[in-house]
């Protein structure tokens, strides 16, 4: 059953599993960029360098895994209720950034896994130091992997930049929703909080 309508507007929340997916998926992607840009800007000793790639794999993994689960729950779990008063225009604006979000979560560590798969180096790889994640089979037999590692390198570098920018647009939306609309959008996803009754 939907819960009654705040004073801005809006219905109800997401529930705990989605709230915790959400900021867990925000906060491994947040890192995973940190990560990629100091990999690909600092001049790290090689050993360094190895261990900051093989976590930036591995929280790779778990993020792709969390967004899957995500997925999963939201076909079997409605959203809360835009506000009734915002216009169309900006409901399939909203609609479009989070196919495209998604999207984008998956594209990464799905390319980033291929350019593993790809590499010349053929470095296996364990998550955490643990768990050994197999190569994708057609990539990791592959008699010339230069190539196709070449073309799943900027795949995956000029989506990082993309999925970079369209979290700007969400998180600046989210903003623009919590201090100038004030239609309680930001709080449906906070933890810990409540709608305003």
């Amino acid at each position: 059953m939907p819960a009654n309508p705040d004073k801005a507007g809006t219905t109800g929340r997401y529930d705990p599993v989605a709230i915790t997916l959400h900021w867990v998926i925000a906060a491994g992607i947040l890192t995973l960029i940190g990560m990629g840009l100091v990999m690909d800007h600092l001049s790290l000793p090689p050993m360094r360098l190895f261990q900051l790639y093989q976590l930036h794999k591995s929280i790779g993994i778990t993020v792709m895994l969390a967004v899957v689960l995500r997925i999963g729950w939201r076909l079997f779990h409605k959203a809360p209720a835009l506000p009734a008063a915002m216009p169309e225009i900006e409901r399939q604006a909203a609609h479009g950034t989070h196919g495209l979000l998604y999207g984008l979560q998956i594209l990464l560590p799905l390319s980033g896994w291929a350019l593993v798969s790809a590499s010349v180096f053929n470095i296996p790889t364990v998550l955490y130091g643990i768990l050994p994640w197999p190569h994708l089979p057609v990539l990791a037999t592959l008699h010339d992997k230069a190539p196709v590692e070449a073309i799943l390198k900027t795949l995956h570098h000029w989506s990082a930049w993309v999925l970079t920018a369209v979290i700007a647009l969400h998180v600046a939306a989210a903003l623009r929703h919590h201090f100038i609309l004030k239609d309680g959008v930001l709080r449906q996803m906070l933890p810990g909080r409540r709608p305003i009754a």
